[in-house]
Order: structure tokens, then C-alpha cells, then sequence
């Protein structure tokens, strides 16, 4: 008991800097969090509070509003501090990949499986959808690196559907904010021994990053491809 008390104690400092660290990014990308928090929290809670008066039983439901007015409150800022993530993270290289690791369970994603001099990169996802491969970059130079790893997979996992999805603001493309409720949308048309088999033929294949570490999330803006890393003609 004494060790579970202890464990909870130490992460709930953790828990709490976490979410004045996500406080202050958004309030820095959105300067109203502030007031639009403070008047969802007393509209939800005034409009509960009236209705108690009006049935008689102010303490009940002013009690009531109290609670969902901080739920309403926790809601509307998970919403605004996603916009703003995503809003800092639109544009930098590797921002699908960020986007890609927090898809949920029954996905795998490998990053950076194609990447160019000029940063235009994709990223593969593996799920119940067949393979995704997710690319950034120039909406031109880009679409060389999908045929080339399409062209490569084809050897690999041709029985296999293979879906691209180019990640940008312009005509067919996805916008980043979008990118997983896309993927979610796919049509399922493996079993899961299939996404595991397809999985375990990818991974014998291996990738561009295979042996070249990589940092979690966006890239940094200064990296570059090393001499010979680009994908070659065969």
C-alpha cells in the first residue's frame, strides 16, 4: 500500500506540470484561453444554477452545474490546446510522424522510410487499412519518393493495398489537424494476423532509418540527408 500511495504522490506532480506546460503553450498560441474558459465555466454553471432556483432546488443542481461546467471547461481546452499544437506543428518536417505515433492501437508506424535533400519525406502506417504511406513535403518532388517506395513494396507485400496521403493545405491534400480522423476512415480490409504478417515482411525489408537515429516527433530543421541515402533506381 505504502509503495502505490508513494508511486501515485510522485506522479501527480508530473501530471500537474504537464498540464501547466500545456497551459502555457496554448495560452501563448491562443491569448483568449483565458476568457473563454472562464465564460464557458460561468455560463454552464450560471444556466444549472438557474434552473435549480426555478425548481426549488438550487443546492442540488448548482452542485451539478459546478461539475459539468469544469468538465465543459476541460473539454473546450483539450479542443483549443490541440488546435494550437497542431498549429505549431504545421509546417516542420516530421509533424505527420508526431501525428502518426499517437494514431491509437492497431496501427504501426514506421518514420521517415523516404526522405530526399530538400526534407520532403513519408512515413509509412501498417493497420487493418493495408499500408499507408503518409508523405510531406513538396506536393512535386514528393510524388517520386511514393512511386519509388510503392514500387519497392509491390516486391514486398503485393497482395496488399497500398494507400498515399499527401500531408498540406493545398488541392488533394490533408491537412495535418486532419491527417488521423483520415486514417481512421479507411476501410478495413485486413484481419489481424495479416496486419502482422504484412508488418514482419516491412520490418525484413527495412527502411532509409533502419540504422540512423531518430528523435521523436518534428525533425530538426538544420537535418540532412547523409551522402547516398536517397532512394535509388533499380
Amino acid at each position: 500500500m505504502a509503495r502505490k500511495e508513494t508511486a501515485a504522490d510522485a506522479a501527480n506532480p508530473g501530471r500537474l506540470k504537464q498540464i501547466a506546460l500545456t497551459f502555457k503553450m496554448t495560452r501563448k498560441a491562443d491569448p483568449m484561453i483565458v476568457l473563454v474558459l472562464a465564460g464557458v465555466g460561468i455560463v454552464t454553471f450560471g444556466v444549472f444554477l438557474a434552473i435549480g432556483f426555478l425548481i426549488g432546488h438550487p443546492v442540488y443542481l448548482g452542485i451539478l452545474g459546478f461539475l459539468l461546467a469544469f468538465l465543459a471547461m476541460a473539454i473546450v481546452f483539450g479542443r483549443r490546446a490541440e488546435r494550437a499544437a497542431f498549429g505549431q506543428m504545421e509546417g516542420q518536417p516530421g509533424a505527420a510522424a508526431a501525428v502518426l505515433d499517437n494514431i491509437g492501437r492497431g496501427w504501426t508506424t514506421t518514420p521517415a522510410v523516404a526522405m530526399n535533400r530538400s526534407q520532403d519525406v513519408v512515413h509509412r502506417a501498417v493497420g487493418k487499412a493495408g499500408v499507408v504511406l503518409v508523405a510531406e513535403g513538396n506536393p512535386n518532388r514528393v510524388k517520386t519518393l511514393l512511386a519509388a517506395e510503392k514500387r519497392k513494396m509491390a516486391r514486398i507485400v503485393s497482395d496488399v493495398p497500398v494507400n498515399d496521403i499527401l500531408v498540406g493545405n493545398g488541392e488533394g491534400q490533408v491537412p495535418l489537424k486532419k491527417l488521423r480522423t483520415t486514417m481512421l476512415k479507411l476501410p478495413r480490409v485486413l484481419t489481424g494476423p495479416q496486419v502482422t504478417t504484412t508488418n514482419d515482411r516491412l520490418r525484413a525489408m527495412g527502411d532509409l532509418m533502419s540504422n540512423m537515429p531518430l528523435p521523436k516527433g518534428p525533425m530538426p530543421k538544420g537535418m540532412r540527408m547523409p551522402r547516398g541515402g536517397g532512394p535509388k533506381a533499380r
